[in-house]
């Protein structure tokens, strides 16, 4: 009997140094995350609507006044490079409707810029560089926090620690000791204090984590380092990848056609053919860049699986030769996919909808957290979870570490400058080391009752 008591004393103790290092994991990782969770939540929200921001930027020139003969294409292009001296067409939208305005993109000084044209009178109704755009800004902010590589890789880390955020409040969420579903999957509204914020922090945690999970996987293509090293290992096959997504703004650019060509003659029987293949909008149509007789028609759509590519003979416009996103390799299908529901537009609005109450849960899950925290800190210190004297195992805890850092070169990458700070400088740094909370609280406060 006493035997079993040691046992089940030493199991219990073993479980609660767990949970308090995996509390401490999530603490710190908590911590981190905090303002890169704020300002992407933000900013993905808006991101999620970008249909609608668009067609509201774009209404000044829809349903424009016409009359007379519609002008041609070719036409349309001149009047477009007219208006920019020294400019290179890129590639024609082809138009939806027979009274809106024509999108025309040229390189200007550099530059992708965005040409209007009445597509009867040839005016230029109006022109914006492309990344100028706010929907594009609002996009280059969530990716790259708008300073380039640096903000690429610093939101990169911050969705590697947040999945680490994720997966260990999973942990501290599971119920223990028979506990009932108050406080598990809805809160206990009645309590106040401390208890009433954790419950709202946890339940809400629980709705939202394969959510967000999920927008954490499917945002791990366009990453600059994780991105960059999956892309090379799928350059090992016999021919180069052309992948469907890119992994910063320079790509973006190449991605999006930015060489100018000399080439601006579509003739009618190609704009024809064109429009007969009703691809998903917005359409591109622009020279082919590998094959000067051909020019390639593109669908944009936001939602992936609807996307198509066409290569057409540049005279008489016959179709050369289409691929579906159908026929794309199942790994640039099954990205194409994650993409699309991140970006809101897989499912319609009902997509939209999940991805911006998702965001405001995040919002939510900071806020609370903050406020949890804030109640706990102690008037010395950070306020991290005090460590347990018992080391759990460490072999679990090497593992886990091991498996996170393959999956995730950038959480390898922290790690071991985590390592290094500790270790380096940390160690020589006591009074660093008690506000951070690395050593035994009753350090702290034997520091601060004899300082």
């Amino acid at each position: 009997m006493t035997g079993n008591k040691a046992g089940t004393m030493a199991h219990n103790n073993r479980s609660m140094s767990i949970y308090r290092a995996l509390w401490r994991w999530h603490f710190y990782a908590g911590l981190f995350c905090i303002p890169f969770v704020l300002t992407l939540s933000i900013s993905g929200a808006i991101y999620l609507f970008k249909p609608q921001l668009d067609a509201l930027a774009n209404r000044p020139y829809q349903n424009l006044a016409v009359s007379g003969e519609r002008s041609r294409a070719d036409a349309q292009i001149g009047a477009a490079l007219a208006a920019f001296p020294g400019s290179g067409f890129t590639s024609y939208q082809l138009p939806e409707t027979d009274d809106q305005a024509v999108v025309i993109t040229v390189l200007d000084q550099g530059r992708q810029r965005l040409v209007y044209v009445h597509p009867y009178s040839l005016k230029v109704l109006h022109s914006v560089v492309a990344e100028k755009q706010f929907i594009r800004q609002v996009r280059t902010f969530h990716g790259e926090l708008l300073v380039g590589a640096v903000g690429s890789v610093l939101v990169e880390l911050a969705g590697c620690w947040a999945i680490v955020l994720v997966l260990t409040g999973l942990y501290l969420w599971w119920p223990r000791n028979g506990r009932g579903l108050a406080g598990v999957l809805y809160p206990r509204l009645g309590r106040g204090g401390r208890q009433f914020w954790r419950d709202l922090h946890a339940v809400t945690g629980i709705w939202l984590a394969m959510f967000v999970l999920l927008l954490l996987m499917t945002a791990l293509p366009w990453t600059l380092v994780w991105g960059t090293a999956f892309k090379e290992l799928r350059q090992w096959g016999d021919r180069p990848v052309q992948q469907d997504w890119t992994l910063s703004r320079a790509q973006k650019h190449h991605h999006d056609g930015a060489m100018p060509s000399g080439r601006a003659d579509i003739s009618e029987a190609l704009l024809a053919r064109a429009i007969s293949l009703q691809f998903a909008a917005p359409v591109l149509l622009s020279p082919d860049r590998q094959n000067p007789a051909l020019w390639k028609v593109q669908s944009q759509s936001q939602n992936r699986p609807l996307r198509a590519d066409a290569w057409l003979d540049g005279q008489s416009g016959d179709v050369v030769r289409v691929q579906s996103f159908a026929a794309r390799p199942w790994v640039d299908r099954v990205i194409g996919i994650g993409v699309a529901a991140h970006e809101g537009q897989l499912f319609g609005w009902l997509n939209q909808l999940l991805g911006a109450l998702t965001a405001l849960g995040l919002i939510f899950l900071t806020v609370s957290g903050v406020v949890l925290w804030w109640k706990r800190k102690p008037s010395f210190g950070l306020g991290a979870p005090a460590a347990l004297p018992e080391v759990p195992s460490k072999s679990i805890f090497f593992t886990i570490i091991v498996i996170l850092a393959l999956l995730l070169p950038m959480l390898a990458i922290s790690l071991l400058l985590l390592w290094l700070l500790e270790n380096l400088l940390l160690r020589h740094l006591p009074g660093a080391r008690l506000w951070l909370g690395l050593v035994d609280p009753g350090v702290i406060q034997k520091s601060v009752n004899t300082g």
